[in-house]
C-alpha cells in the first residue's frame, strides 16, 4: 500500500510486471494485487449502477481494498449486497486487465468527465508525461500497475461497510462514499479475519465503557472530553498508583503544575512555532471580559497547556543544580489538552483532553545510556504486570517535511545517543524517518494486546533543545555551567488511551487488582442479609472494593448480574454459609470454588490484589 494513498499505488520496481502471472512475484505482493485488482473491479461495478458518478481513488489495504465516490445518492446496506453480487459475476467473467501508458492529454480526455481523476493527473504531469492507465472489460482506470492478470485470479472477498471519507483528508473538499471490502488469499483466511472483527466488537472499549458504567461523552461538555464514572475513575486510580509506586522505588519525585501558561513560556520553548495548531488559546489578546489594567497584562495570550515539558523545566529553572544532583526525576500526573480534528476522535483512544504519566529527567550527557536503560526496565515491568508483555520498538527520527528545531548539531548528537543506548540495552528496533518530535528523536514502543492487535504506548525523547532554549543549566565538576540533556517520558502514553485500550484487551473483564468491584456479596433470602453485610463489611475493612446485591431477584438472576457486570468475584451466602460463617465463592467465568471461611476468602483476595495478578476472567 502506498505511504500516499492520494499517490494511488507505488511506482513498480524496475523489472517487475504492471500485470503478473501466479508465480511472478511472491505471495505478499500476489496479494497485494489481488485486492488492488478487486478495487478496480468494485469501481466497475458501481459506475455501471450509477453511470452518473465520479470516481476518486481505490487502494489496495492492509486487510483488503477501498475505493471512494461520488454518487448521487448515499449507499445502503442492500445496495453493498447488490455490488458485491456484481462483483462475483464480473469476476466469473475471467476479464482480462491490460496496461498500457499513455500520454498527459490523452489521458484527460479519456477521464474528461472524471474531476478527481484530472486533479490526480494534474499531480502525476508533473514528474512524467506519460501516465498508466489499466483496462478490464468496458472500464478503464488510472492506474501505475500492480495487477494479476484477470478478474477470475482474484481471491475471496467480501464487501464490508460504507464509510465518509473527505478528498485528500481535507474538511475543506467534498466527502466522497467510501466503499471498503476484505479480501484474502484462502477463505479460510477470511472467515478468520471476520471472526476478528466479531471479537473486537465484542470488546468495542466504547460499547463495553456504556455496559459498564466507566465512561460518558456529553455534547454539552464537548467532544473529545471523557467524563469517567465513579467505576472508570476507579479504574484510573489504580493505573496511577501502579505507576506512583513503580516510579517512587525508581527515584521519581512529584511535581504539580497546573493548566496553562503564558504564550511566551510556549514561544521559548518552540511549541507555538512547531505545535501550535493543536494548542488551545485559553486567553485571546485584548478579551473583551478583560478591563485593560496594567497589573492584568493586558494583551498576553494563554495557553491550555498541550505538554509539560516547559513548565517542568521551568521548575527546574527554580534553582541552581549541581551534577550530583543529577538524574533529577520529574513526575506529574497531569491533564494536556491538544485539538483533535472531529472526524479522528474516537472514545478514549483520541480525545481532546488527555492525562499523561509525564515525566522529565535532567541528566548530564554521560547519564544518557544508563538512564534509558532504567526507563526501558520501567516499561517492562509495567506492561508485564498488565499482561501485555509482547512490545517491540521504533526508534523515530526526523525526516522530509517535517516541523523540526533548526539545529543541526544538537540533532546529531541525540540521535547518536539514543541509538547507542538503545543498542547497549540490547533493544531489537526499526527506524523510522520523519516521526521525531520537533525538539528530538524518540523511542516509540508499540504493544500488542490479548488479541495481536499492536498499540503505539509508550514514549522515549531525547532532547537537547528546549533545555537550551530555556536557559536550563547544572553546574559541572570543573564549576562550569552547562546544559542538561532532558528525556521526556510517558509510559501509558495517556490515561484515556490506555484505558480503551485495557478494558479491549480484558473485554472488561479486568484482574481483580483493577476491578472497580472486586467481590459482590449475593444473598439468597432476606434471612441471610445480616451476614452478606458483616462479609462484605470485614472485606472492605481488609482494603477491597465489595458490596451486596441486596435486590428481589432470585440467586441465580443475582449471579447472572455479577457475571454481566465482569465483578471477579460473587459471594453466594445460604443457610449453610452463616452456619459456617462463610460464603460460597464463585469466579466470574463460572468456576465454583466451594464454600470457604470468611478468613481464607479475606486472604486469598488481598493476596490477589496486592499480586496484582491476571487471574481467570
Amino acid at each position: 500500500m502506498a505511504d500516499d494513498p492520494f499517490d494511488l499505488e507505488p511506482e513498480l520496481e524496475a523489472g517487475v510486471p504492471a500485470v503478473a502471472a501466479p508465480g511472478e512475484v511472491d505471495e505478499a505482493e500476489w496479494l497485494q494485487r489481488m485486492r488492488h485488482s478487486a478495487a478496480h473491479v468494485l469501481a466497475q461495478v458501481v459506475l455501471e449502477m450509477f453511470p452518473e458518478g465520479k470516481i476518486a481513488i481505490g487502494p489496495p489495504i492492509d486487510t483488503g481494498f477501498y475505493y471512494d465516490f461520488d454518487l448521487p445518492r448515499p449507499l445502503t446496506p442492500e445496495d453493498l449486497s447488490q455490488i458485491q453480487k456484481r462483483m462475483r459475476k464480473e469476476m466469473g467473467r475471467n476479464h482480462r486487465f491490460v496496461w498500457e501508458e499513455i500520454s498527459v492529454d490523452e489521458a484527460r480526455d479519456r477521464f474528461a468527465d472524471q474531476p478527481f481523476k484530472q486533479e490526480l493527473i494534474d499531480q502525476f504531469s508533473l514528474d512524467s508525461d506519460r501516465l498508466g492507465i489499466c483496462t478490464h472489460a468496458a472500464f478503464t482506470d488510472l492506474c501505475r500497475g500492480g495487477h494479476v492478470e484477470s478478474t477470475r485470479q482474484i481471491g475471496p472477498f467480501r464487501l464490508t461497510s460504507v464509510a465518509g471519507a473527505y478528498w485528500r483528508g481535507d474538511e475543506r473538499r467534498p466527502q466522497l462514499q467510501r466503499v471498503y471490502g476484505a479480501l484474502f488469499a484462502t477463505k479460510e483466511e477470511l472467515d478468520a479475519h471476520f471472526q476478528r472483527i466479531e471479537e473486537a466488537q465484542r470488546r468495542d472499549h466504547r460499547r463495553l465503557g456504556r455496559e459498564l458504567d466507566l465512561f460518558a461523552f456529553d455534547e454539552l461538555v464537548g467532544a473529545g472530553v471523557p467524563l469517567l464514572l465513579p467505576d472508570g475513575a476507579i479504574v484510573r486510580q489504580e493505573m496511577e498508583r501502579l505507576i506512583r509506586e513503580l516510579q517512587e522505588a525508581r527515584g521519581y519525585r512529584e511535581v504539580w503544575t497546573g493548566h496553562l501558561a503564558r504564550g511566551e513560556l510556549f514561544r521559548r520553548s518552540g511549541h507555538l512555532e512547531n505545535y501550535s495548531d493543536v494548542m488551545y488559546p485559553a486567553m485571546r489578546e485584548h478579551d473583551e471580559h478583560r478591563n485593560g489594567s496594567e497589573d492584568d497584562e493586558d494583551g498576553e495570550a494563554y495557553f491550555l497547556k498541550p505538554m509539560n515539558c516547559p513548565l517542568h523545566m521551568t521548575l527546574y529553572n527554580h534553582s541552581l543544580h549541581s551534577y550530583r544532583e543529577l538524574p533529577l526525576r520529574y513526575a506529574e500526573y497531569t491533564t494536556l489538552y491538544r485539538y483533535e480534528k472531529s472526524g479522528q476522535l474516537s472514545g478514549l483512544t483520541r480525545v481532546r483532553s488527555l492525562t499523561q504519566d509525564d515525566c522529565h529527567i535532567f541528566i548530564t550527557p554521560d547519564q544518557i545510556t544508563d538512564e534509558v536503560a532504567r526507563v526501558l526496565e520501567l516499561v517492562q515491568t509495567l506492561f508485564t504486570t498488565y499482561g501485555m508483555p509482547n512490545f517491540r520498538y521504533e526508534l523515530s527520527l526526523p525526516g522530509e517535511g517535517g516541523k523540526y528545531v533548526d539545529d543541526p548539531q544538537a540533532w546529531s548528537i541525540a540521535v547518536t545517543a539514543l541509538r547507542d543506548a538503545l543498542d547497549k540495552a540490547g533493544i531489537d528496533y526499526v527506524e523510522q524517518q520523519g516521526e521525531a518530535a520537533f525538539y528530538g528523536p524518540k523511542a516509540d514502543l508499540f504493544v500488542s494486546d490479548v488479541m495481536g492487535r499492536e498499540w503505539q504506548l509508550s514514549t522515549i525523547q531525547l532532547d537537547l533543545i528546549q533545555p537550551a532554549r530555556l536557559g536550563c543549566v547544572y553546574v559541572a565538576d570543573n564549576g562550569e555551567r552547562r546544559t542538561p540533556v532532558v528525556i521526556h517520558r510517558a509510559i501509558h502514553g495517556s490515561f484515556e488511551r490506555f484505558m480503551g485500550i485495557l478494558i479491549e484487551h480484558y473485554a472488561g473483564a479486568f484482574p481483580l487488582w483493577l476491578a472497580p468491584t472486586q467481590a459482590r456479596c449475593i444473598p439468597i433470602a432476606d434471612r441471610h442479609q445480616e451476614w452478606a453485610d458483616e462479609v462484605a463489611r470485614e472485606l472492605r475493612e481488609a482494603g477491597l472494593r465489595v458490596d451486596v446485591d441486596d435486590g428481589n431477584e432470585r440467586m441465580q438472576a443475582k449471579i447472572r448480574n455479577g457475571q454481566r457486570r465482569k465483578i471477579p468475584y460473587l459471594l453466594v451466602i445460604g443457610d449453610r454459609e452463616v452456619e459456617a460463617r462463610s460464603a460460597a465463592v464463585r469466579v466470574r467465568n463460572g468456576e465454583d470454588l466451594g464454600a470457604m471461611p470468611l478468613d481464607q476468602i479475606r486472604e486469598m483476595l488481598t493476596q490477589l490484589k496486592a499480586s496484582r495478578a491476571n487471574e481467570p476472567a
